[in-house]
Parts: C-alpha cells; sequence; structure tokens
C-alpha cells in the first residue's frame, strides 16, 4: 500500500511537472520565411508554419488564439490560429511592418513602420487602421507602459525614445538615447524603461515620469572588441529584480542587476543573438540566435543555457505561450 502510495505520487508529480512547462514557443524565421512551433515540455520542434516574406515580429493576442506575424515584405501582419497553425487573415500594417505590441487589453496594435517612418494603429477585432503617428526615421522598438497610457517608440536613425500618448496619438516628450536604439522594455511596475543602442553599445535606462535617462548599462567582455557587443533585445522579469541583454555580434546574453543596473554575467548562447521571450513562470529564457539559425535555452535559476534548438534560417523573433 505504501509502495502504490509513493508511486502515484510520483506520478501526479511528474503529472504537474508536465503541465507547467506545457508551453508553445514560436519563432519567426527571417529567411525561410516560417515560423518554428516549439514543444517547450521536451525542447523539439513539432511544426514549422508557411508565412509570408520577412516574418520578424511576433506575438500571441492576450486571450492566445492568435499569433500575430509581422511579414515585412508583404507589408501586412498575418493572423495565424494556433489551434489549426493556419493564416486566417491579415491585418493592415502599413508598409513594412518590423516591431509591434499590444495595448493591456489586447484590442489595439501599435506597429512601426520602419520604411515610412510611422506607427500604424490597427483594431485587431476589426481588421481596420486607427491612427498613423509620425515618428523619427527607421521606427523600430515597441513598448507599452503597465498601464496603456503611453507606447514608446524607438527610430533608429533619430536615436530616440518617442513617447506617444495612446489616447491622443500624439508624441508628447523625445529622449535622446545612443546609436541605433533597438527595443524598448517597461519594468512591469512602470518604473524604468530600458533601451537598448545597437551601434552605441548601451543600454538607456529611463525616467518615464521626468522621462530622461538616469543610468546608462555598458558592456566589456574581455577578449571581444566595443564594437562587437551590440545590444538588440531586452527583456525583464515580473518583480524587476533581474534584466537580460541580448547582444548580438557577442553571442551573449547579459545579466544584469535590475536595482543596481550592474552587470553580473554573461552568458554565452548562439551566434548573433537577437531576440529574447521568457516562458510565463519564467522558468525559462528563449533567444533567438540568427547566424547559427538556432534557439538557445536559459534556465533562469540557474544562470546557464541547458538547451540548443535548432530552428529555420534567420530566426528574428520569439513568442511563448500562456496555456
Amino acid at each position: 500500500m505504501q509502495l502504490r502510495t509513493v508511486a502515484l505520487g510520483a506520478a501526479l508529480s511528474t503529472a504537474f511537472a508536465c503541465e507547467a512547462g506545457a508551453y508553445t514557443a514560436y519563432v519567426s524565421n527571417e529567411g525561410a520565411n516560417t515560423v518554428s512551433v516549439i514543444d517547450m515540455a521536451n525542447f523539439s520542434v513539432i511544426a514549422t508554419i508557411k508565412v509570408g516574406q520577412r516574418p520578424r515580429g511576433i506575438e500571441l493576442t492576450k486571450d492566445g488564439k492568435h499569433l500575430l506575424v509581422a511579414v515585412g515584405d508583404d507589408d501586412t501582419v498575418e493572423i495565424v490560429d494556433t489551434a489549426t497553425r493556419e493564416i486566417v487573415g491579415t491585418l493592415p500594417s502599413g508598409p513594412d511592418p518590423e516591431l509591434f505590441t499590444q495595448d493591456p487589453e489586447g484590442k489595439l496594435l501599435y506597429i512601426a513602420n520602419e520604411d515610412d517612418n510611422l506607427v500604424t494603429v490597427v483594431d485587431i477585432a476589426k481588421r481596420a487602421p486607427v491612427a498613423e503617428v509620425q515618428v523619427g526615421v527607421e521606427p523600430e522598438g515597441m513598448g507599452m507602459s503597465p498601464d496603456g497610457k503611453i507606447l514608446v517608440n524607438t527610430s533608429e536613425t533619430t536615436n530616440m525614445a518617442h513617447f506617444i500618448d495612446t489616447q491622443t496619438h500624439e508624441i508628447v516628450a523625445n529622449v535622446l538615447v545612443d546609436s541605433r536604439p533597438r527595443f524598448a522594455e517597461f519594468k512591469k511596475d512602470g518604473s524604468e524603461l530600458w533601451v537598448s543602442a545597437e551601434i552605441g553599445g548601451t543600454v538607456s535606462v529611463i525616467d518615464p515620469v521626468k522621462r530622461e535617462v538616469t543610468k546608462k548599462i555598458t558592456f566589456e567582455i574581455p577578449g571581444l572588441r566595443a564594437e562587437s557587443i551590440q545590444p538588440v533585445g531586452v527583456r525583464i522579469t515580473k518583480d524587476g529584480s533581474k534584466g537580460f541583454i541580448a547582444l548580438g555580434p557577442a553571442n551573449r546574453v547579459a545579466v544584469v542587476n535590475g536595482t543596481t543596473h550592474a552587470v553580473e554575467d554573461y552568458l554565452l548562447v548562439g551566434q548573433r543573438v537577437w531576440q529574447l521571450a521568457f516562458t510565463p513562470d519564467e522558468k525559462y529564457l528563449l533567444t533567438t540566435n540568427g547566424v547559427s539559425n538556432d534557439v538557445s535555452v536559459v534556465d533562469v535559476a540557474a544562470g546557464k543555457v541547458i538547451k540548443t534548438i535548432q530552428v529555420g534560417e534567420l530566426p528574428w523573433g520569439v513568442a511563448v505561450s500562456n496555456d
């Protein structure tokens, strides 16, 4: 009887462990015009979805029923049903969509149009444009404040973070950062905004209230030239204690203390690390490695890479389901 109880307990523990890790990750492969579907329970690619030309930005709708994929050379955002893995529609994104973000309710999509220096606002349900906001040259990074009141867009050539009022669709502030800003990430409590500068080699920490840079995070890796360290993707844990920054051709992810902003570690991942995404439980961090055509899986608590998953050509963006 005791043996049966132990066996049953072990079985239940295994079942709960599988359930906890039963997330699905989606990786946009810019060079292959596909999305790789990864089962996070066993870290394997279980499907490949054919999409439009040059897929980059990728995000799940708030209800998890659809995957949104920016296909830049087709000038649209494709809608993929996550159950059938079929394309079921498109959104009018404007020209050359790259990164995008949703409002907290998941009703509106804000899209960076790199070629036309615009942010296009789209009603997801109606599949119709709502507004256009003129921004700086080559917009890319898109960060939404936790309360949904402010959208931040980064312009690569203007070297600015534009603060946009989501009610009026007007720019209310411009913050100068270092050269070629690529990504904007708010802390979950709204206290800080981190903006990566690929050519400048820094991450600017911005006070969203004062709208000024309060700190610049810099990087130094023995044996690498400074120009090889190019910050791109940024993710911050929910509690704000840690930040993770993809360093491009340095092939590393920097681990940054969220309070002191000191770099605590560098994790060696695949070649040309581009974007990042946590699993919802923040147990794992996924990195897209554009030159080695793979995804690295980082155990966040252990601070080490535990798995490499081969995907398609030039993996760019990554999104993870909530179920």
